[in-house]
């Protein structure tokens, strides 16, 4: 056993080496032919134009007759698509802190579950989302300078708490929500204000978050902790060579892999609903049920508290089965039965500058991170979910991103310069990029990754070393998707 074992590892060491010496001999190839041709500097094509088929339901979904999954779908979609106020209507909860009054506001670029949209490249949206939720209902809320009516959804976090005005030792790294209920129509006597962000922001003590989109997400769900595992621990030789290694973000109670939001810090779909309907949007469930102060606040004041907890609960008088669970469920439901987004060939170039940029992509590492494929396992929901490839593009492990791309937010085993491998799949029609929505250049974003520290600087290198022609088709190929 022992022998046949030996020679396994050695025969695959033989292939990894193999494979490092075919990249390098691509590398050297292209380094030369970048000084020959002379080629211009590569360029982002652009959001892909086309047809937007994002946000539809899986096809096992669509397929079954309701009542059943699809109905479901429909439902948590109305649900994604709601407006809250603070009290007084159908829809109450916001507040007293928020970010923004609904779901899709945030996340609906191309389409709803989405990813930040942008009034610059989509003029019927109008504007940012945010910048209009400052005023509704007559909000006086100022609107802080890192939001602007054609940037992305942000928000913001600080990186320590305050002793006197001055930065302390320790970590905040919560969430401080943008505006308040003060002052609008349906805030009734609350009286709080919105955090110094502009003090904040003196001593470089805010940090950014763009959403994340959740197309395909029940397939991400539905990886086995196995999975991630065994492709963590793949290609071990060629990882190390080129300085990657990353590693799970894990529960702190059962101990099992986290794979949702920036630094992987959420384990399901109905986690990361109850956590953002509360976080961002003010919203009380049963999930988190207690209305959420400031995290430097010591508690909320009474008269802000407008409604009875959890504002979003179970309905146990409904007779509607779609109807008995509250909108945090509803929301998880949506993005579980999202179907992922379909790739394209309406990029310059064409197929043939795809599958170029496909090798490229490949062969010059940035699989090794961005894994294209994961099997997920049994699913009883509906049959795409059921033992099915996810073509993520990412591994869901985390990774140090280096000095350029650090946050100084630290979430369960992910620290403050590590982040979640971000699937690419539907990364054609986004707007913005990396974690903070500081470009909406693709070539820019590649070469963001690239610091002191960064398990990215070898691939990134690679990168630089190919010619023009090349890099293109690399993001030719990144705009496909």
């Amino acid at each position: 056993m022992s022998i046949r074992l030996g020679r396994g590892l050695l025969g695959e060491r033989s292939r990894q080496i193999g494979r490092a010496a075919t990249v390098a001999a691509i590398l050297s190839a292209g380094c030369f032919a970048s000084v020959m041709i002379g080629q211009q500097q590569a360029k982002d094509p652009g959001v892909r134009g086309g047809t937007v088929d994002a946000g539809k339901a899986l096809p096992s979904v669509i397929a079954t007759p309701d009542p059943g999954p699809n109905e479901y779908f429909n439902d948590g979609l109305d649900r994604f698509k709601e407006v809250d106020g603070a009290s007084g209507g159908e829809h109450n909860g916001l507040g007293p802190r928020f970010n923004s009054d609904s779901c899709v506001s945030c996340h609906s670029q191309p389409a709803e579950g989405g990813s930040s949209p942008s009034a610059s490249v989509f003029p019927n949206i109008g504007m940012n989302p945010e910048f209009l939720a400052a005023s509704v209902a007559g909000g006086p809320n100022r609107i802080p300078p890192f939001i602007t009516a054609d940037g992305p959804a942000r928000e913001a976090r600080f990186k320590f708490f305050l002793n006197n005005g001055t930065l302390s030792n320790t970590p905040d790294g919560g969430v401080h929500d943008l505006f308040v209920i003060s002052g609008r129509s349906d805030g009734q006597n609350c009286n709080i204000r919105q955090p110094d962000f502009a003090h904040n922001l003196a001593l470089n003590n805010v940090s950014f978050r763009i959403p994340t989109p959740t197309f395909g997400a029940g397939l991400i769900e539905n990886i086995p902790d196995e999975t991630i595992l065994a492709n963590m621990n793949s290609n071990r030789f060629i990882k190390n060579a080129a300085g990657i290694s990353g590693h799970v973000n894990r529960n702190g109670n059962d101990g099992t892999i986290t794979r949702f939001g920036w630094k992987a810090q959420n384990k399901s779909l109905v986690i990361f609903s109850g956590e953002a309907y509360n976080v961002e949007m003010g919203v009380t469930n049963e999930l988190f049920p207690n209305e959420r102060p400031s995290p430097d606040e010591a508690a909320l004041p009474e008269n802000c508290k407008l409604n009875p907890t959890p504002e979003d609960k179970s309905n146990v008088l409904a007779t509607k089965t779609t109807d008995a669970a509250g909108d945090a469920v509803g929301f998880a439901m949506f993005m579980r039965l999202l179907a992922p987004p379909t790739p394209s060939t309406d990029t310059p170039g064409g197929a043939p500058s795809i599958a170029n940029g496909k090798h490229m992509f490949n062969a010059i590492g940035c699989a090794l991170c961005h894994t294209p494929t994961l099997q997920t396992g049994p699913s009883s929901l509906t049959a795409d979910l059921n033992n099915a490839n996810a073509n993520l593009y990412s591994d869901l492990l985390v990774h140090n991103m280096g000095q350029n791309l650090a946050d100084g937010v630290s979430q369960g085993n992910a620290g403050p310069d590590e982040f979640r491998t971000a699937p690419l799949w539907g990364l054609g029609q986004r707007i913005f990029f990396l974690h903070d929505g500081r470009t909406s250049d693709l070539a820019d974003a590649i070469r963001e990754h690239a610091s002191r520290g960064s398990e990215a600087n070898g691939v990134i290198q690679n990168f630089r070393q190919v010619a023009p022609r090349q890099q293109q088709d690399l993001l030719n190929f990144l705009r496909s998707l």
